[in-house]
């Protein structure tokens, strides 16, 4: 097909060459002839336009070309950034894990200090009930001696 549009190409070419020399030479043109320059200045402007469309394909295949190297870059980076975040994950969750082992131990400790306290507290009050039965004996004894 490309071979048949050359040839037209071609053919057509000489035509309009012919009429321009017929212009020259100041003939008179022929509806036959201003149809052929016609379909000339068409075939220009249509070889202009396929030029421009093949220079349009190559700038949108260079601009796809920028696209998938862009793409590219950004799963790189997702993927950087997704590792980067998951290990973040692992020292959070291991921090949580030690935070929550302290938590364990403190409560027990302070479990521990708190039946401590309430050993001494029931400690203490025994004492105080002793001194408060030894004041008594010495109130008691206090006043057997005066009488």
């Amino acid at each position: 097909m490309a071979d048949v549009s050359a040839v037209a190409y071609d053919a057509l070419k000489l035509a309009v060459e012919h009429v321009l020399s017929k212009i020259k030479e100041g003939k008179r043109l022929s509806t036959e002839d201003i149809f052929i320059l016609y379909l000339g200045t068409i075939v220009n402007e249509l070889k202009d336009v396929r030029s421009e469309v093949a220079k349009l394909e190559d700038k949108i295949d260079k601009n796809n070309q920028r696209i998938d190297e862009t793409n590219r870059r950004i799963d790189e980076i997702t993927k950087s950034l997704s590792a980067r975040i998951d290990e973040t994950n692992k020292r959070i969750d291991e921090t949580n894990r030690r935070i929550d082992e302290m938590v364990k131990s403190l409560s027990a400790r302070i479990d521990e200090t708190n039946k401590r306290i309430d050993d001494l507290a029931k400690r203490i009050d025994a004492v105080q009930t002793t001194l408060l039965e030894i004041q008594k004996l010495l109130i008691e004894l206090a006043r057997n001696r005066q009488q």
